[in-house]
């Protein structure tokens, strides 16, 4: 009898263990299936959105960015454009088409580099208005030329002599008793060929123009025997 009420004392603990474990299992389920709490919702990212392109009208004050930077320059050159170019002697624009402008005459140096001066002339007016080489006798634009006007320097422009002190000398070179102004051209010793002369340059910008001779006419008794590479002729009518 005893070991029977044992048994049934057992068989109900066992049962009791299980109903235990049953509603443990249903209680865990029941959490699983719960919707979020709001502070799970809160932690969730949100999508990326791209950002729209800047309105054009809303661009810093100009001078601010990039574009008015680019804008500030722009107009800066138009100004400094529509300034009067400060006038500086200069040589010939083109020597190809044989057009000469020239600048007003002043007595400002002009200065330029040997490579320059190649671009700027001939070979042939190169040779003999930068390395003093003097051209064949009679074969020169203006030995015979008769023409009026004012003979200019092939290099900057610089007036030189004019046609009414033109002479023929005979020795197959352009000839002048005098300069158009005596501080047009300068003078120095040339003691090159093993002679003595005295070389005749443009007092502007150096250019090798002849030599000057005491055996020329009257007034001035001197004879500026000129290459005619180194000249260019404005023309006028007589």
């Amino acid at each position: 009898m005893l070991r029977l009420v044992r048994t049934v004392a057992c068989f109900v603990g066992l049962l009791a263990v299980l109903i235990a474990v049953e509603r443990l299992a249903e209680l865990a389920n029941a959490q699983g299936k719960s919707p979020p709490s709001k502070t799970a919702k809160n932690k969730k990212t949100p999508p990326k959105v791209a950002k729209a392109p800047p309105d054009e009208e809303s661009e810093s004050p100009e001078g601010e960015g990039s574009e008015g930077d680019a804008d500030s320059k722009r107009r800066a050159k138009a100004d400094d454009d529509g300034k009067p170019a400060k006038k500086t002697p200069s040589a010939r624009t083109s020597t190809a088409d044989d057009k000469a402008e020239y600048a007003d005459d002043d007595d400002t140096p002009v200065h330029k580099t040997d490579k320059e001066w190649k671009k700027l002339l001939t070979p042939k007016q190169y040779r003999v208005t930068r390395k003093k080489e003097t051209e064949a006798a009679f074969m020169g634009k203006y030995a015979r030329s008769k023409k009026h006007g004012t003979y200019r320097c092939i290099c900057c422009g610089a007036k030189l002599f004019g046609s009414d002190t033109k002479f023929e000398s005979g020795t197959g070179w352009p000839s002048f008793w005098a300069p158009v102004r005596e501080k047009n051209i300068k003078t120095a010793p040339d003691y090159s060929e093993g002679q003595q002369r005295v070389e005749v340059q443009c007092a502007r910008c150096d250019a090798h123009l002849g030599h000057v001779f005491e055996d020329g006419p009257a007034p001035t008794g001197l004879r500026f025997c000129i290459n005619s590479a180194s000249l260019k002729l404005e023309e006028k009518k007589p």
